[in-house]
C-alpha cells in the first residue's frame, strides 16, 4: 500500500524515473514517512489504553521497596511498555529514588525506557522486518538487565546529587486509573497527539537521511565509511550515534537505509543504540541529578555494551 502510494505520487504524477537517484530517493521519502505515521499513530493509540493504567506515579507505586532480579525484569518490561520521554527522566529517576528502589533497579529502567519502544518496535518490524527487530529488541533488554547489576556494583549512590535524597514526595495517592471507553479513548487520542507531535520532526529528519543514503550515497562509499565490521568501524558507529539526537523511531529509516546499503547488521544495531540511549540531551537532564562520575560510569557502560553487541553479531554474520 505504502509502495503503491509512493510510486503513484513520485513515478506516475511526478513524472520522476524510477532508475533516477531522485526519483530513488523521494520514492523512499514518501513510502517511509507514510508507513511511519500510520504505523506510529495507530499502535500509539492502541497502546494508549494500556498506558492508562501505567502513569509515572503507578510505575513508582509498583516499583516501589523491590529489589532483585525480579524487580530488574519488572524495571526492563516496564521500561519497554512506558516510553517515557527525556523530560520525565528526573521525576522518574527521583520517584524512584525516594520509593526506596535500588539504583541499579532504576538506571535498568532508564535504559530500557528510551530504546526498547513499543511503538519503535511496530515500526522496526513494519520497515526492516522482524529478525532485525527481534535481534534488537533481545539485546536492548539484556543491556538494559545486566546494566543494572553491572552499574550497582560501582556504589552509584555516592555521586547521586544530595538533593535528591533530601527530597520526600510522600504517599501521595496514586491517580485512578482510566477505565471507562470514553476516557480511555481521550487518554489514548492525547497520546498521539503529544507523541506525534513531539517527534514528526525526528521521523522527517531521520527518513530524509534515509533517502538521501538510499538515493545519491553509493553503497561502494557507504561500505568504505562503514567498514567491513571490525572493531573499529563499530566504534566508530557508535562515537557518529552520540551527538545524533532522536528517539527511536526517528533513527529507523537511517538504518533502513544503511543496511540497504550493505553496511553489517551488527554496525547498524550499534549506531542505533548510541543514537537512542547514548545521546547529550540524555545525559545533559540526568546531569540535574547525577554528579559527572555517575554519568561517566553510565555512559561508559552504555558505550562498552553497544559496541560489544556490534562486534558480536558482525562476526556471527560473517561465520559460513
Amino acid at each position: 500500500m505504502f509502495d503503491a502510494l509512493a510510486t503513484l505520487l513520485v513515478f506516475d504524477l511526478a513524472g520522476l524515473a524510477p532508475e533516477s537517484r531522485l526519483g530513488a530517493a523521494l520514492h523512499f521519502f514518501v513510502m517511509d514517512v507514510a508507513k511511519i505515521l500510520v504505523l506510529l499513530t495507530t499502535v500509539i493509540y492502541l497502546m494508549g489504553w494500556l498506558r492508562a493504567l501505567l502513569t509515572p506515579e503507578r510505575v513508582r507505586a509498583m516499583m516501589r521497596g523491590r529489589s532483585g532480579p525480579g524487580a530488574r525484569l519488572m524495571a526492563v518490561g516496564l521500561g519497554a511498555v512506558t516510553p517515557f520521554c527525556s523530560c520525565s527522566s528526573i521525576p522518574l529517576f527521583i520517584g524512584f529514588v525516594e520509593a526506596g528502589i535500588p539504583l541499579g533497579v532504576t538506571l535498568s529502567f532508564l535504559i530500557a525506557s528510551p530504546m526498547v519502544d513499543l511503538a519503535a518496535i511496530a515500526v522496526l518490524l513494519g520497515v526492516i522486518g522482524w529478525q532485525t527487530t527481534l535481534i534488537y529488541v533481545l539485546t536492548g533488554l539484556t543491556v538494559a538487565f545486566v546494566g543494572g547489576y553491572v552499574l550497582q556494583a560501582f556504589r552509584l549512590e555516592r555521586w547521586v546529587e544530595d538533593y535528591v535524597w533530601q527530597i520526600h514526595m510522600g504517599e501521595a495517592p496514586v491517580p485512578e486509573p482510566a477505565t471507562s471507553l470514553a476516557a480511555r479513548h481521550d487518554y489514548a487520542w492525547n497520546e498521539v497527539r503529544q507523541i506525534v507531535g513531539r517527534i514528526w520532526k525526528y521521523v522527517l529528519i531521520g527518513v530524509g537521511v534515509g533517502a538521501v543514503i538510499h538515493g545519491f550515497v553509493p553503497a561502494d562509499f557507504v561500505a568504505r565509511i562503514a567498514g567491513d565490521g571490525s572493531v573499529l568501524s563499530v566504534v566508530v558507529a557508535v562515537l557518529v550515534g552520540v551527538p545524533m539526537y532522536s528517539d527511536a523511531v526517528g533513527v529507523i529509516p537511517v538504518a533502513e537505509a544503511l543496511l540497504g546499503k550493505g553496511v553489517p547488521v551488527g554496525t547498524v544495531l550499534a549506531f542505533m543504540m548510541a543514537v537512542i540511549a547514548l545521546s547529550l540531551p540524555e545525559m545533559l537532564i540526568l546531569r540535574k541529578v547525577a554528579k559527572w562520575p555517575l554519568l561517566g560510569i553510565f555512559a561508559g557502560y552504555l558505550a562498552v555494551s553497544f559496541v560489544l553487541v556490534g562486534v558480536t553479531f558482525n562476526a556471527l554474520r560473517s561465520v559460513p
